[in-house]
């Protein structure tokens, strides 16, 4: 069976928000503050992208320090001083957490805290020696916490209440809003359509070897591609929609022509080269995954009754 963990509010909103959580903290390095636009364009001008495109260099001198454009130098002593103290804090939140929840459970309580991988030294930059920090302070600094991975839970207690979780997403207001509006919605059409052709594709395209199985499995990537959950979350949000714009019709562009010409077998080798040079991501991509009989008769709906260990 599938077992479903629920991610924990408190932890979450401690270490991701800007505002309640550390990463909003005054001492913390400034993520929008970089030389691509603080510093003048006859000094920046040769190392941003044609010489005049204002961008992220990493480059960065300030600190948050208030919530104003009021800014001033960013001090690492400070910063990893900071760190240290609210990993301190998280820490101690779990631990009371835990002592909580212990006195209503009949198991000892497991705590979800999942996070993207980019929040830690891209948007928080200290995120990493935060953790560091936190790990250390989990194993030498308390009795009550440990960590544990999901699986691991999972062995000690096998046998857990057999539901059907709400559908739902980490998006504004919990559901699909992000990825489905007035700022995105076209997108869906051509998305579903690519499927359609993908599946047409696998399932006329056996067992297939050379140029035809290359831009076969080429194709694949790029249907791939195409469905990135990044090409509508950066539309709705605003930041770089030309850019997402570009992408997500690149790629159902790529994938299009690939169809056609394998439709019509007529591959271009050297298009083909190319499109595998750039967009080389899945390097053991196989089309067939796509194949209407790849995917195996799901089994019936779990009652209560038929509960077995996970």
């Amino acid at each position: 069976g599938v077992a479903a963990f629920g991610r924990g509010a408190e932890s979450s909103k401690q270490v991701w928000s800007a505002k309640e959580g550390y990463p909003g903290d005054f001492d913390y390095r400034d993520f929008y503050r970089d030389i691509g636009y603080d510093l003048d364009l006859s000094y920046i001008g040769p190392y941003l992208p044609e010489g005049k495109i204002r961008s992220h260099t990493g480059i960065k001198y300030y600190r948050i320090t208030s919530t104003t454009d009021y800014k001033e130098p960013y001090v690492r002593p400070w910063a990893l001083e900071k760190a240290a103290t609210h990993a301190g804090n998280f820490m101690f939140n779990r631990e009371k957490q835990v002592e909580w929840l212990s006195s209503m459970l009949d198991r000892k309580p497991v705590i979800v805290a999942p996070y993207d991988a980019e929040l830690f030294g891209h948007w928080w930059f200290e995120g990493p020696q935060w953790l560091d920090f936190l790990i250390r302070k989990i194993r030498y600094d308390q009795n009550t916490v440990e960590l544990i991975t999901p699986g691991d839970y999972l062995k000690i207690y096998p046998c857990n209440q057999v539901s059907t979780p709400c559908e739902s997403s980490w998006g504004w207001k919990g559901y699909h809003e992000v990825w489905l509006n007035g700022a995105n919605d076209w997108i869906w059409r051509h998305l579903h359509k690519a499927g359609e052709r993908m599946i047409e594709l696998a399932n006329s395209n056996h067992e297939v070897n050379g140029i035809l199985k290359r831009a076969l499995n080429q194709a694949a990537r790029e249907l791939l591609l195409a469905q990135s959950s990044d090409w509508p979350f950066i539309m709705k949000t605003g930041t770089m929609v030309e850019y997402a714009k570009m992408r997500f019709q690149s790629h159902i562009a790529n994938f299009t022509r690939l169809y056609e010409d394998i439709k019509g077998n007529k591959i271009d080798e050297g298009w083909l080269n190319g499109l595998e040079t750039k967009n080389n991501l899945f390097p053991d991509m196989d089309y067939r995954i796509y194949r209407s009989d790849h995917v195996a008769e799901l089994p019936g709906p779990i009652t209560e009754q038929s509960a077995v260990p996970v």
